[in-house]
């Protein structure tokens, strides 16, 4: 009896292990995942998992990195289903929501503001200084614009009467602009307002449009934020491999930390991987507010950032606010 009981035990032993073992392996399987960027800030905070998964440190997430210079291209290769995880533009987001049927939403704000008012003198110590000026810009009719027009309507400033636009094509020729009048001020994003800078030694910072959004939302129970960039990934891809995708947030967070603490080294792989020269990178890195928000606080700042760009251009979202899905929480 006794060694028929020792039986039934070393059976049920092994089929436990045999148990676990499956399991364990069902935690380590590696998903193959592809993550797009765009070249600039929105890539910077990515670029320490690039290194990491290079070495073979990101497992059990295998990564395949594609980094374009044009939304339009990063939208095509999501529409596609070449890209499983993306970051874009904060309003594209909204824009391949509501172009795809919902299938796709947001997982982090992983860029702030890069908006910065520059300019030769310093005449400029606070929104109100602007009452008056020619400010060059690029961006017509897209989220610059309709940033800086809510902070210049909150600040009692008429965008159309009390400012004067001057619209350029490029952000190059918003710098070549301040060249020719020594009195011009320019709204620029980092980091060509770095690249801007290491060309014009005066070229100084004099507003940053970030900081002046938040002060404009102290005191709102739901203060929102101003958000260049998220990370977005489709919602079939989340359904299929949901621990993947929390894998990567948890990877990704800490490619942020790292990019935000070690400026110099950060720089060296921002360059490696031919997003800008690390020379530009390391001194835009501080101006670049590079992060991975989510959850809770990242929906209050993005909703909030899309309520301003809606009343300003419904079409700049896609026309109509994102839903509840739109924000991720966790599977």
């Amino acid at each position: 009896m006794q060694k028929r009981i020792s039986t039934v035990f070393t059976f049920l032993l092994v089929v436990a292990l045999l148990a676990g073992c499956g399991a364990t392996s069902q935690q380590t399987e590696t998903t193959n995942v592809n993550v797009g960027a765009l070249k600039g800030p929105t890539a910077m905070g990515m670029v320490k998992m690039m290194e990491d998964d290079e070495a073979g440190k990101t497992t059990p997430n295998d990564y395949t990195f594609t980094l374009v210079s044009a939304p339009d291209e990063m939208s095509a290769k999501l529409a596609k289903g070449e890209l499983d995880i993306a970051a874009v533009p904060a309003n594209l987001a909204s824009v391949l929501y509501q172009n795809t049927d919902k299938q796709m939403c947001v997982l982090a704000v992983n860029t702030l503001g890069v908006l910065y008012i520059v300019e030769n003198k310093d005449s400029i110590q606070s929104v109100a200084d602007l009452k008056g000026k020619t400010i060059y810009a690029a961006g017509k009719g897209t989220t610059p614009e309709f940033a800086l027009r809510y902070i210049l309507e909150q600040n009692n400033i008429n965008p159309d009467t009390d400012v004067k636009m001057e619209w350029k094509t490029e952000h190059a020729e918003c710098v070549a602009a301040l060249a020719q009048d020594e009195n011009g001020i320019a709204l620029l994003p980092q980091p060509f307002v770095t690249t801007a800078q290491m060309q014009n030694e005066n070229l100084k910072i004099a507003l940053d449009l970030t900081k002046e959004w938040d002060t404009l939302q102290k005191g709102e129970e739901n203060p929102s934020g101003m958000i260049t960039g998220v990370v977005v990934a489709r919602n079939d891809f989340i359904e299929q491999y949901p621990e993947a995708v929390d894998t990567f947030l948890e990877q990704y967070h800490h490619s942020v930390e790292y990019v935000n603490d070690n400026t110099e080294d950060a720089a060296k792989l921002i360059e490696k991987f031919d997003i800008l020269k690390a020379a530009v990178a390391q001194k835009a890195l501080p101006y670049c507010n590079i992060v991975c928000i989510t959850g809770d606080e990242m929906q209050q700042k993005l909703s909030g950032y899309l309520h301003v760009l809606f009343a300003q251009n419904p079409k700049s979202i896609g026309g109509a606010m994102p839903e509840e899905d739109f924000y991720y929480h966790g599977k």
